[in-house]
């Protein structure tokens, strides 16, 4: 399975997120899976790569031109774009199925994109949102406010509940993935 994540090109305060990156990482490739990411050696995202390759999987990084001062060395395949939404269309094209960790705006943009297309039903492939330490709680507020507000029916606002994980087990569980 292709899975493309999304999440920060910085570390974050404290271990926490990197643990999370790594944990992911490993889940990732010793499941023999293919990591689709930002191709990135910055943050939790070098992280990740590096825990995916550590654990015998693939690696495809998308990156804009403009970032190749940041490419992760060691990919099994660097796919190199021009724009941002070049990278964001390829990353869909490419994945199986998606992760978002925490990160930044760019996460949170990525992310909006993803979760706006299965809302319209243009991606049919699971989506999970690794609400780590309660990271994302504040969005699952947002979506709350979506629903009292009128602006997402309950239908959908269940849709955006169930993709929040709190685990690692729970990511493996909503992509599909075995268990070791």
């Amino acid at each position: 399975m292709n899975i493309a994540v999304y999440l920060g090109s910085t570390e974050g305060e404290g271990t926490a997120y990197v643990n999370c990156a790594e944990e992911i990482g490993k889940m990732i490739g010793s499941g023999g899976h293919t990591l689709v990411y930002g191709g990135s050696s910055s943050g939790t995202m070098g992280v990740l790569a590096d825990a995916v390759l550590s654990s015998g999987g693939k690696v495809i990084g998308v990156i804009p031109e403009f970032f190749l001062y940041r490419v992760q060395p060691g990919m099994s395949e660097c796919i190199t774009v021009k724009t941002m939404s070049e990278r964001k269309k390829k990353m869909i094209d490419l994945a199986d199925g998606f992760v978002v960790l925490p990160g930044g705006p760019g996460t949170l943009e990525e992310m909006a994109e993803v979760m706006s297309a299965v809302r319209l039903g243009l991606i049919k492939k699971p989506c999970v949102i690794y609400n780590l330490n309660g990271y994302y709680d504040i969005l699952l507020d947002m979506y709350r406010q979506m629903l009292a507000q009128g602006f997402l029916s309950p239908k959908e606002y269940s849709q955006y509940e169930e993709s929040f994980a709190k685990t690692a087990e729970e990511v493996r569980a909503a992509l599909g993935l075995e268990e070791l």
